[in-house]
């Protein structure tokens, strides 16, 4: 089964109105879906050029946009959803700041034709997020999305550092491990991407990484943003010898769009040259009930 990906190198940008990034957000996902892309994926924090819209008083208090953002959650998806409905493709939505019981959490909408079909929250918080922002770390619930041309799961920036949440998608059947990254420096992107190409090797899954770009002076929360996108896939039989799929050169707008073959997944996770997704997925059966010592040795 093959499907055909776009991910975002998406510039954080000023609008006069909700209407002009409305406007904005369907030129986008126009441009996407007229390059036969079927799933499209937006970047973490994509949403935030909206605190354009605010006031100064609002843009200059990062906690309160927060608050405001909030308040546009229902119309941010009504516009998703109607551009899924129009274009028959799914969207995963840049990530918006909301407040659920309480506490403000990092969220990722999906939408397809159906209209809003679940989310995905961030697990775990960079430091700007917890000590200056106050979003906080959601309840530790994966989603796995199932299409009709196969599954996935999404593991937001820093989420996608660690295993534990790809390995559990991978095991319930993900093939695709989206990673929606918001990164201010080369540092900070190399983190996510080293990140997304071990978990693609670790479940011999594809992994795509879409992330902001370009500089918003006016928002203190994504005043800088330097990032590139790419999909990755374990370095296996009939997969790329350096496992990169394809990338894109920093900083510059647009979309990375490319068709996946999800059965050579299915091939090497049977019979590939190494079994890195049957062996991961050992950890939670067998690894972990062994009695494993770590001893210490003087030298």
């Amino acid at each position: 089964m093959n499907v055909t990906v776009a991910a975002a190198q998406y510039p954080i940008t000023s609008h006069a109105s909700f209407e002009a990034w409305q406007s904005h957000v369907s030129q986008w996902v126009y441009e996407a879906a007229s390059q036969q892309a079927e799933l499209l994926l937006f970047p973490e924090y994509g949403s935030m050029e909206l605190v354009s819209i605010f006031p100064d008083a609002v843009r200059n208090d990062i906690r309160q946009q927060v608050q405001e953002m909030d308040s546009l959650k229902e119309a941010f998806c009504e516009v998703f959803a109607g551009l899924a409905l129009m274009h028959q493709v799914v969207i995963v939505a840049p990530s918006l700041p909301v407040i659920e019981n309480g506490r403000r959490v990092n969220r990722v909408y999906v939408f397809s034709p159906k209209g809003r079909v679940g989310y995905q929250d961030k697990f775990f918080m960079t430091r700007f997020e917890d000590e200056e922002w106050g979003i906080e770390t959601a309840d530790k619930q994966l989603t796995l999305f199932e299409a009709d041309w196969g599954s996935f799961g999404i593991q937001i920036c820093y989420d996608v550092e660690f295993a534990l949440g790809s390995h559990w998608l991978g095991g319930a059947g993900a093939s695709l491990i989206l990673a929606p990254s918001c990164t201010e420096t080369i540092r900070g992107a190399t983190r996510v991407h080293v990140g997304a190409r071990a978990r693609a090797l670790e479940n011999q899954a594809y992994t795509i990484v879409a992330q902001t770009i370009g500089e918003a002076p006016w928002s203190p929360a994504v005043d800088l943003n330097y990032g590139f996108a790419a999909i990755y896939a374990a370095p296996d039989k009939k997969l790329p010898e350096e496992g990169i799929v394809k990338t894109m050169s920093p900083q510059q707008p647009g979309w990375l769009v490319q068709s996946l073959d999800l059965s050579l997944l299915d091939h090497v996770r049977e019979d590939g040259q190494v079994f890195n997704y049957k062996d991961h997925q050992r950890l939670h059966t067998g690894f972990y009930l062994e009695d494993i010592k770590v001893v210490t040795v003087q030298i």
